[in-house]
């Protein structure tokens, strides 16, 4: 028979740290939701097809304390619908001397979504980037989902919003900042 011999046992390594993400979602909440439909219930009886809709979006960001990384970013949605004028409101408020063509409100829906993010070893220039495209890409399709519903529940068809350019949104906002920048200063 042969003898055996245990093998060594390695000597314990010191932990690593761990490594944490550099991106972290704390936590998302509504933060505001307002839905209304102004003309209830007569709207019901005159919406025979799907209302215009219109969609204005936006991102907000603060930061949450002034010696650490972390961010409230909000993702404030607001979807309007119209309908043009039944005939016979038309001819009435023609008759009480107001314009014919505005459009009847059918919906206003309000959300502000938002997100607590901590940012952990981004440099400061490529923090806006973060915050402003990458943080609301993670909140939209959930801000999506509660507008679809809400307007669903509402008694309305559900307002699905597609895709977002959240660069491009970034990329618009930064051009309309650009000429009240003040110009950077060239050194010899």
């Amino acid at each position: 028979m042969s003898e055996t011999t245990p093998a060594p046992t390695p000597a314990p390594t010191p932990a690593a740290p761990p490594v944490q993400s550099p991106l972290m979602l704390n936590i998302q909440y509504t933060k505001d939701l307002s839905f209304e439909v102004p003309n209830a219930p007569a709207i019901y009886t005159v919406l025979r097809s799907a209302p215009q809709v219109s969609i204005n979006l936006d991102v907000q960001v603060r930061r949450i304390q002034d010696d650490q990384p972390v961010f409230e970013v909000t993702l404030a949605a607001r979807a309007e619908a119209t309908m043009p004028q039944p005939a016979a409101a038309a001819n009435a408020a023609n008759a009480n001397g107001t314009p014919e063509d505005k459009p009847m409100i059918v919906f206003i829906a309000d959300l502000s979504y938002a997100g607590i993010f901590t940012l952990n070893g981004i440099p400061d220039n490529q923090q806006e980037p973060v915050l402003l495209v990458e943080c609301p890409r993670l909140l939209f399709p959930f801000a999506r989902n509660i507008l679809a519903d809400v307007t669903r529940d509402g008694g309305f068809p559900p307002v699905m919003l597609g895709p977002i350019d959240f660069v491009g949104l970034w990329q618009a906002r930064r051009a309309q900042l650009a000429p009240t920048m003040p110009e950077p200063v060239a050194s010899a």
